[in-house]
C-alpha cells in the first residue's frame, strides 16, 4: 500500500528526532569506517602495508559490520581489519586506533546543521537523536558545538535494538514525554522513515542530492526544510 504524505498540524507538532549520520554529520573524506586516520595510526605500526592491502581489509571491515545484528563492538571491528592483514592486534595498537582526537578531525556538520538547529530552538520545538550508533556519539555531537540543543538520545549500541525496531524511535519520543504523532522524525533512509510513518509519527526523508526516495514517504532537500512545520 502506497503510503501518503501527512498533514502538518503545526498545533500539535512538538519535536524533531534527528538521526545523526548523514543528517546532521558526515564523514570528513566520505567514509565512515575505520575513521579517516585509521591508514596513517596503523602505519606508524606497520608501515609496509600497501594501499590495495587496506582497500581489501576495509571491505573485510565493511562485510563485518553489515554481518552484526547490532551496533558491534569497535574493537572487535578492529580486530578484524587486523586479522585480514595479519598485523598483530597489541592493546597497545588497538588503544591508538581508538585514542582521542578532536572531532572536527574526523567528521563535520552540515552547513544546514547548526542554523536549523539554532532557529527550531528559538521557535521552543524540542529535540533529539535517534542514531545507529556507539555510545560516545554525545560527545562527539558536543565536540562539534551541536550536542547542547537535544535533550534526549536512543543510540543503537546503548538500546540495544537498531533502527528500524520500534524501540529505537519510542525511546526518543517517551524520553521527551511525548507520543509519536507529536513529533517529526528525520533520516537519510526512506525505508526507516517509513518505519516511523508506521509507527504514527510524522516523517521526512532527507534527500539532499534533490533526487526524489525511491519509496514513496515525504522527503525535504534541506534540513531548514522542517522549519516550515513549526
Amino acid at each position: 500500500m502506497k503510503r501518503m504524505s501527512q498533514p502538518s498540524h503545526r498545533h500539535r507538532l512538538r519535536a524533531v528526532l534527528f538521526d545523526s549520520g548523514g543528517v546532521l554529520i558526515q564523514p570528513i573524506g566520505g567514509r565512515w569506517n575505520p575513521r579517516a586516520d585509521f591508514e596513517k595510526t596503523l602505519l606508524t605500526h606497520a608501515p609496509a602495508i600497501t594501499t590495495e592491502q587496506f582497500a581489501e581489509a576495509i571491505a573485510v571491515g565493511d562485510a563485518f559490520l553489515a554481518a552484526q545484528p547490532g551496533t558491534p563492538d569497535y574493537t572487535d571491528y578492529h580486530r578484524t581489519i587486523l586479522a585480514h592483514l595479519r598485523v598483530d592486534a597489541t592493546p597497545r595498537l588497538l588503544a591508538d586506533l581508538r585514542r582521542p582526537v578532536p572531532p572536527f578531525e574526523v567528521v563535520e556538520t552540515f552547513p544546514d546543521v547548526e542554523p536549523t538547529l539554532a532557529e527550531l530552538r528559538r521557535r521552543g520545538v524540542r529535540m533529539a537523536v535517534v542514531s545507529d550508533a556507539w555510545p560516545d556519539l554525545p560527545d562527539l555531537h558536543d565536540g562539534l558545538g551541536i550536542g547542547g540543543y537535544f535533550e534526549a538520545y536512543a543510540i543503537s549500541a546503548v538500546v540495544g535494538v537498531c533502527k528500524p525496531d520500534p524501540k529505537m524511535y519510542r525511546h526518543a519520543s517517551t524520553a521527551l514525554g511525548l507520543e509519536p504523532g507529536q513529533c517529526v522524525f528525520v533520516d537519510d533512509n526512506p525505508d526507516l522513515v517509513a518505519a516511523a510513518i508506521d509507527l504514527g509519527y510524522e516523517a521526512r526523508a532527507l534527500c539532499r542530492t534533490r533526487n526524489p526516495p525511491a519509496t514513496p514517504v515525504p522527503f525535504i532537500t534541506s534540513l531548514d526544510q522542517l522549519l516550515t512545520l513549526f
